[in-house]
């Protein structure tokens, strides 16, 4: 048991999770929390409740805004994580957002919303952080936010922004893998399918209903069974991975 706490526990680690107030981000943040590491979380809007839940378990975090198209705001948070906590050493880069929308009736401000928070948004926050953890010689993990839907076209909805998005983000996470394996900061992204999150339970039960059929495991997947492979990857464990893409989708890429 002290062999795999030592392997998979955060212990003294600090960790930055984006869009941790709610759905993912919130249930990842204390998942983090619980393993040992003080959380930060960036948000637009703020994230005192995830910080209560946190706190309430016996752990350390705090709640800071900024809007992760920012590059000025995202290294003011990062330079406020460092101050507080003294280090930085784990990034789970979550923020996102979706248009389902056919793609003559969807704008141009739309595609470039969702390319800026989805793909631009992680990038910021993936060069800020890993300039940080560089400068300071820390040998750190970033996570960055993908989907199943950056390898594969999900129907029946039509999201070509989104899903343009998420395709990004897989192959920037294997570019910066690449360009930062000489300091020690590893870089790979998680891509999750259909998870019981507020967005996905809110969604049109037809849509939900077209989904079942194509996925092996017959459901949505919870929140909470995202923890698991993002502890492997933020921790000791995973300390010979680096630009991978970890899929946690029921199966349905598998078909």
């Amino acid at each position: 048991m002290g062999y795999l706490k030592e392997l998979f526990g955060l212990d003294g680690k600090v960790a930055l999770v984006t869009g941790g107030g709610r759905g993912i981000g919130q249930v990842v943040s204390l998942g983090l929390a619980k393993a040992g590491a003080a959380v930060a979380i960036l948000s637009r809007t703020g994230a005192d409740e995830t910080v209560k839940l946190i706190e309430a378990a016996g752990g350390k975090a705090c709640s800071l805004l900024a809007d992760v198209t920012d590059e000025a705001q995202v290294d003011k948070a990062i330079g406020e994580i460092i101050t507080r906590y003294g280090s930085l050493d784990i990034v789970f880069n979550n923020a996102g957002v979706c248009v389902h929308k056919d793609t003559f009736d969807a704008s141009i401000a739309e595609w470039r919303e969702v390319l800026d928070i989805n793909l631009t948004g992680e990038y910021v926050v993936a060069r800020s952080a890993g300039r940080a953890m560089k400068e300071r010689g820390i040998r750190g993990s970033i996570i960055n936010m993908a989907s199943m839907s950056g390898s594969l076209v999900n129907v029946p909805q039509w999201q070509a922004s989104y899903n343009a998005s998420k395709a990004g983000v897989i192959h920037m996470t294997r570019s910066l893998a690449v360009e930062w394996a000489p300091y020690g900061i590893r870089v790979n992204s998680i891509s999750p399918g259909y998870i019981a999150t507020p967005m996905s339970v809110d969604t049109p039960q037809e849509l939900k209903d077209a989904w079942m059929p194509l996925i092996p495991q017959n459901r949505m997947g919870d929140p909470e069974e995202l923890i698991p492979p993002i502890l492997c990857l933020a921790s000791a464990a995973s300390g010979y991975t680096t630009g991978s893409d970890v899929i946690v989708d029921g199966g349905y890429s598998a078909r």
